[in-house]
């Protein structure tokens, strides 16, 4: 494999893993006990991640840019009335989700796809145009914010002992936050 397609599969790799703990908390934790709005937050977290593998991988995915759309569209606006909803009693996971499915939206949307031969497919992993100055800085923010988020979750995470499944969710929030400032960052330049 050539250098820039080792590039694109390995973080196409590295989120693709991330599938395998969000499935476990799915299948093994109690929500009865922990709450609908935590298994909300983990059944986004699953979507986002093969989001992610969808817009890194250099195959494209199986499902048009336009569903993608679709699909973050519902999500962010899910995530932002339950934050609204419940932003006194602490929902404010519900509002990284809905920040997470608007900056997924925003790339799916204005970043450039790499090749046209894959028609409506979603592939971002190539070479692309420059952004407009007012979408860089938009792109630049919100990578602030989740490298910001991404070191938060990290330090959370290496502290541990905390409730069932949240050091596996602040682990994947912080490669996740990683991978979402990296991907904002190639798109702002």
């Amino acid at each position: 494999m050539s250098g820039p397609i080792v590039v694109a599969w390995t973080p196409t790799a590295v989120f693709a893993a991330l599938v395998l703990p969000c499935v476990l908390r799915l299948v093994r934790l109690d929500y009865r006990r922990q709450g609908a709005a935590v298994r909300n937050g983990d059944l986004a977290e699953l979507l986002l991640v093969v989001a992610m593998v969808a817009m890194l991988s250099p195959v494209g995915g199986p499902i048009p840019a336009a569903g993608w759309q679709a699909v973050l569209a519902l999500t962010a606006g899910w995530f932002a009335v339950s934050w609204w909803k419940g932003r006194r009693s602490g929902h404010t996971s519900c509002g990284h989700h809905a920040v997470s499915a608007v900056a997924m939206l925003f790339m799916v949307t204005f970043m450039p796809h790499s090749d046209v031969t894959h028609g409506p497919w979603l592939v971002m992993s190539g070479p692309g145009g420059t952004s407009a100055l007012w979408l860089s800085l938009i792109f630049g923010a919100v990578a602030a914010y989740f490298a910001a988020d991404a070191v938060r979750a990290g330090v959370l995470a290496a502290r541990g002992a905390s409730a069932s499944g949240q050091t596996s969710r602040r682990v994947c929030r912080v490669i996740m936050g990683l991978g979402m400032g990296y991907m904002l960052l190639g798109a702002a330049v």
